[in-house]
């Protein structure tokens, strides 16, 4: 019986009632203007969490569920190892020798919303770029921040709690990853599922949605991909890419960034104007033949390895590997670090 229980509603045999916070449960209530957020404080923490459905058994022998003490303790990773968040930046590249990294651990809504806020104010920035010719400006972000939240919200959603392993949001120049495990639920076909029409059959923490969704921090309706594809087409970003294996074992959404974006050197938020370069056709084509020659030769070639051997930025062979993505001349196949590019045929 216990195995056809989600694990998010099962009862946890190694805390008690005790173990959740009355406190957050009244901070809850409070942020979903419920009724009984009145009544929480005359109330003992099995008394409301069984309001809340969050505890469960006999009197004698009441017990906390999953649901309650990923939401209502404090440090939940003392029960479920690696409920955290890593959001890593690394500002010479996924092979660079140097990174920056920051973890987030305690209830699931706070680590979502603290982790959603330092990617916001470190690392998110939107240029503004003026033209001559015309009085309005263009207008986009290197990552759309409604993308990210979805991303992010989706694998708080929807990873295992019993998988060792966390959630990591990876942030380089060329693109921004989320990372978790496992993959998509096999009922979900990924064909379906990269164009926002896959709609899953069994949810893997439907509690865990239902506060979620109660925080406004997603809809539960099997959305989060579609928005995430139609925010990127409105910040006119490259496409979205969504990655699993046969065994459905991670789920990685890269969310590439802005072709025309300014470069991030390590953490400020902010708008940047700038003016749009007349780029000289023949320099960028040439550009382009020796960074496909390079990849065709060293498929883990990293930008910063290219730059050098070509002479340029790393920078500008963002903005030219974008470019070549989006005409589907070449792939990044697997994550930021240990993946591989692919040349197409006819490139």
């Amino acid at each position: 019986m216990t195995s056809r229980v989600p694990f998010d509603d099962r009862f946890n045999q190694t805390a008690g009632t005790d173990d959740l916070s009355p406190r957050l449960m009244e901070e809850f209530l409070r942020e979903v203007e419920s009724d009984l957020a009145d009544e929480s404080r005359e109330l003992s923490a099995e008394a409301l969490g069984r309001q809340m459905n969050v505890v469960g058994g006999p009197a004698e022998a009441a017990l906390p569920k999953n649901v309650g003490l990923l939401f209502f303790n404090d440090h939940p990773e003392r029960f479920f190892p690696a409920t955290q968040i890593d959001v890593v930046w690394f500002p010479e590249g996924a092979g660079g020798d140097r990174f920056d990294e920051k973890t987030f651990t305690g209830p699931l809504a706070r680590i979502a919303r603290d982790a959603l806020s330092h990617i916001n104010a470190n690392y998110l920035k939107q240029t503004v770029v003026k033209h001559p010719d015309r009085a309005e400006a263009d207008r986009f972000w290197n990552y759309p921040y409604a993308a990210i939240v979805e991303a992010v919200v989706n694998a708080v959603y929807h990873r295992s709690y019993e998988i060792r392993e966390p959630i990591e949001v990876r942030i380089t120049r060329e693109d921004l990853v989320v990372l978790s495990f496992p993959g998509p639920d096999r009922s979900i076909r990924m064909a379906d599922l990269r164009k926002g029409k896959a709609v899953s059959r069994r949810y893997r923490n439907r509690r865990i949605g239902e506060f979620l969704k109660e925080l406004d921090l997603t809809e539960g309706r099997s959305t989060g991909i579609s928005k995430i594809l139609k925010v990127m087409k409105g910040n006119h970003s490259p496409a979205p890419e969504f990655e699993t294996d046969d065994g459905r074992t991670y789920f990685l959404i890269r969310l590439p960034v802005h072709p025309g974006t300014v470069s991030v050197e390590n953490a400020h938020m902010g708008t940047t104007e700038t003016t749009p370069e007349k780029p000289s056709v023949k320099t960028s084509v040439k550009t382009s033949g020796k960074i496909i020659s390079l990849m065709r030769e060293n498929p883990q070639v990293s930008i910063p390895e290219i730059a050098k051997a070509i002479g340029r930025t790393a920078r500008a062979i963002e903005m030219q590997i974008a470019q070549l993505k989006a005409e589907g001349l070449i792939e990044r196949i697997g994550p930021a670090k240990g993946g591989h590019w692919v040349v197409k045929e006819e490139a």
